[in-house]
């Protein structure tokens, strides 16, 4: 068996259309599909395959995940290849009052933040090759000035 590449994340949210509303309305992911049915309440995102990404509503019952809590930590989502894409994206989040943290992974330049339900996500741009001769360069986070 080889995987050949990954297919999709579904991420768990507390409230589906405020979830939406975020990556949707703010990110500016395409809805391919929604679903309503005994498996609960989703919202599909095509980034070009049939889907790519998802949320799935609960109850929010659960505790709050914590750093060293087992689980996903975060997504990751490509924006570009230049400078100037993340720094627009840095405005613009700012302007729609989410903070981010910039971190340069020098193989990937990168925005944090956290989703309206503490879910980690980040935003990023390919800023070099390097990883190709040295795979280590992956590990490497420093902070970012925009």
């Amino acid at each position: 068996m080889k995987i050949n590449a990954l297919g999709h994340v579904v991420l768990k949210v507390s409230d589906l259309a405020r979830a939406e509303a975020f990556y949707h309305g703010v990110l500016g992911l395409p809805v391919c599909a929604r679903y309503d049915g005994d498996g609960g309440q989703m919202t599909f995102f095509t980034l070009g395959n049939h889907h790519d990404f998802a949320i799935t509503e609960v109850s929010g019952d659960g505790e709050k995940s914590s750093k060293k809590e087992v689980g996903l930590d975060h997504v990751a989502f490509s924006i570009g290849t230049s400078l100037d894409e993340l720094r627009e994206a840095n405005a613009y989040l700012t302007e729609q009052g989410i903070t981010t943290t910039p971190i340069d992974h020098e193989v990937t330049k990168s925005l944090y933040m956290r989703d309206p339900d503490g879910n980690g996500i980040e935003l990023y741009i390919d800023a070099s090759d390097v990883w190709r001769k040295e795979p280590a360069k992956v590990a490497q986070s420093v902070p970012l000035e925009l």
